[in-house]
């Protein structure tokens, strides 16, 4: 069921979401060559928690940690470890969010170790434009499978693949609603965008196949291919004047 928000839930929400963004830069700035993903995740939690917020990736699930950061290969779901050092050229993808006052916030960007080659720098930038085109796309009156072609299109038209598996969500006093926001559609298909409907576009881009796979340890997720991944996500409101972003700084 779709819940449309209240002018107050989308004010908490929106909250949320400030808190989600600033966690999410601070991380991002504590992606160097050297550092530990658990370190950056303890950077996430600490700031989180010091805003009066709890992390909501936390315990979710039962996934142990309040970032998922990815590197390289690896598409989303990946745990933080003492044992997981971010090296030169590497592609970190941190997601996260925070509840606070009973409403959450979720976003996601991939960061650059150092210097990253060309090929990553031009799958890091595509994945990010694609979500902007997603969120142009995410207007009152239209469906989701508009979303879902815009950033299809966008990113298959230079030669990315989609994956298919994972999808964007619906946010509110659940960190996951309904509805299920695919990366990938048809125009004029789908469920109606409403005012007072807050939906997560997060679109989650390989530079290769969109064909991935799950890791033994039961939460990283890696493209099947080896090739490298990148992922963005904004927490967005559907409104009568437009989409709003929610999940800015």
């Amino acid at each position: 069921m779709i819940v449309l928000k209240t002018a107050r839930e989308l004010e908490l929400i929106r909250k949320a979401c400030i808190i989600s963004a600033q966690a999410l830069q601070v991380a991002g700035e504590a992606v160097k060559p050297g550092v530990t993903t658990y370190e950056i995740d303890r950077i996430a939690y600490e700031f989180i928690k010091k805003q009066g917020a709890e992390p909501n990736f936390l315990h979710l699930y039962g996934f142990p940690a309040t970032a998922c950061i990815s590197i390289n290969d690896e598409v989303i779901h990946g745990i933080p470890s003492k044992k997981r050092v971010v090296r030169e050229g590497d592609i970190v993808s941190i997601d996260l969010g925070a509840k606070v006052d009973g409403y959450n916030g979720d976003n996601a960007a991939t960061f650059a170790a150092g210097q990253i080659s060309p090929e990553a720098k031009r799958l890091c930038d595509t994945t990010e434009e694609s979500l902007y085109k997603g969120i142009e796309a995410a207007v009152a009156g239209g469906r989701l499978g508009d979303i879902g072609s815009a950033v299809q299109t966008y990113c298959e038209e230079r030669g990315y693949g989609v994956v298919r598996e994972y999808t964007g969500h619906g946010v509110g006093a659940k960190l996951h609603e309904d509805p299920s926001v695919p990366n990938f559609g048809t125009p004029g298909r789908g469920v109606r965008l409403l005012p007072g409907m807050v939906i997560a576009i997060e679109p989650m881009i390989n530079a290769g196949d969109k064909a991935i796979r799950q890791m033994p340890d039961g939460w990283t997720v890696k493209t099947r291919d080896g090739s490298l991944s990148a992922h963005f996500e904004h927490t967005v409101a559907i409104t009568a004047n437009g989409p709003v972003i929610l999940t800015r700084a």
